[in-house]
């Protein structure tokens, strides 16, 4: 075939066993599948994995990723890049339990699965466990306390600088907070995003405008009561999530206040079921959770052929989408 291709049978092999690090032209990578129709090849998958030793399954264990509603893109994302790639994804649920962690890891190790994502149902800092030194693995949404993990999480910073930047845009310059309370990276990153947008557009940061609360919706309905409650209140909020934004907008009709007429409102998330079912659409910041999901398949794949393979701790872009909750100040 490498003869009839007009390449080496390194070339070949790299093509058709789908190596992603092979840098193979487009044109090269053609020339060579049209010579393996002409010559009937037909790859035998029984002996490609007795010569690597490798199963071509991938385990995603997660903490609570796949029992919840909303992180459902994120292993959508996975799954269809495995399945891109021709390999098999099994996925795991740890529910928070340490011990069932290590018992579920131990069987995905039995079961001679050749990597692992490990994966957290919101962007935090972890420690690996132990068990996961002697394979390939890849964080998805989650941080290593070291650096030799390759990892993918959202950029929270940026993500929150957008949020502003799409309020400052339309005019306003008084923008309340509804952060987090809890100390996580999101907490930190948003605030960070926050005040780098107003900085940005020459606004003085103004702490009392930052209210730090549990992310859901009926703490930012008293949040919201009580910046909107003061005497120079805010003309627009950022909110920590769109759990927070749906508290949000409780408030504004109880204070009889119209979206956007007389506040306008931004989440973050991008949760479809609260951001599409809310009147007005709620505007808001997306996670990429299919891209993130995609991107650690990708990478542990890479690592699995190539264990020399850079590791790489990746943030990924946090768009603004945008509905019906966002307008310029009435005052």
């Amino acid at each position: 075939m490498a003869e009839a291709a007009g390449v080496s049978v390194t070339t070949v092999s790299l093509v058709l066993n789908n190596v992603p690090s092979a840098r193979v032209s487009a044109e090269t990578r053609e020339r060579i599948h049209q010579a393996a129709r002409r010559l009937g090849y037909v790859p035998n998958e029984v002996a490609r994995q007795l010569r690597s030793q490798r199963t071509k399954a991938l385990g995603l264990l997660g903490d609570e990723v796949t029992t919840t509603p909303f992180a459902g893109r994120m292993v959508l994302g996975a799954q269809e890049a495995a399945s891109k790639h021709g390999w098999l994804l099994m996925l795991l649920n740890s529910g928070l339990d340490p011990e069932l962690e290590r018992k579920e890891i131990a069987a995905l190790i039995r079961g001679r699965v050749d990597g692992l994502l490990y994966t957290t149902m919101y962007h935090r800092v972890v420690r690996v466990p132990d068990q996961l030194r002697t394979m390939p693995t890849v964080l998805l949404d989650a941080e290593d306390e070291t650096t030799d993990v390759p990892s993918v999480v959202p950029d929270e910073q940026d993500g929150a600088y957008l949020a502003t930047k799409e309020l400052l845009n339309h005019g306003h310059r008084r923008i309340g907070f509804i952060n987090h309370s809890g100390d996580i990276p999101a907490t930190w990153g948003r605030l960070n995003g926050y005040r780098r947008g107003l900085a940005e557009a020459g606004v003085p940061f103004a702490p009392e405008l930052v209210v730090p609360v549990p992310p859901v919706a009926r703490e930012g309905y008293g949040a919201t009561l009580r910046l909107l409650g003061a005497e120079r209140r805010p003309t627009a909020l950022f909110c920590f999530n769109d759990r927070v934004a749906m508290g949000a907008y409780q408030a504004a009709a109880a204070l009889g206040l119209r979206i956007p007429a007389d506040v306008s409102i931004i989440g973050f998330d991008d949760q479809q079921e609260i951001s599409e079912g809310l009147l007005p659409g709620l505007t808001t910041v997306a996670l990429p959770h299919y891209e993130m999901g995609a991107w650690a398949v990708d990478a542990l794949i890479a690592r699995i052929l190539d264990p020399q393979t850079p590791v790489e701790r990746v943030l990924l872009p946090c768009p603004v989408v945008r509905r019906g909750s966002v307008g310029p100040p009435a005052f």
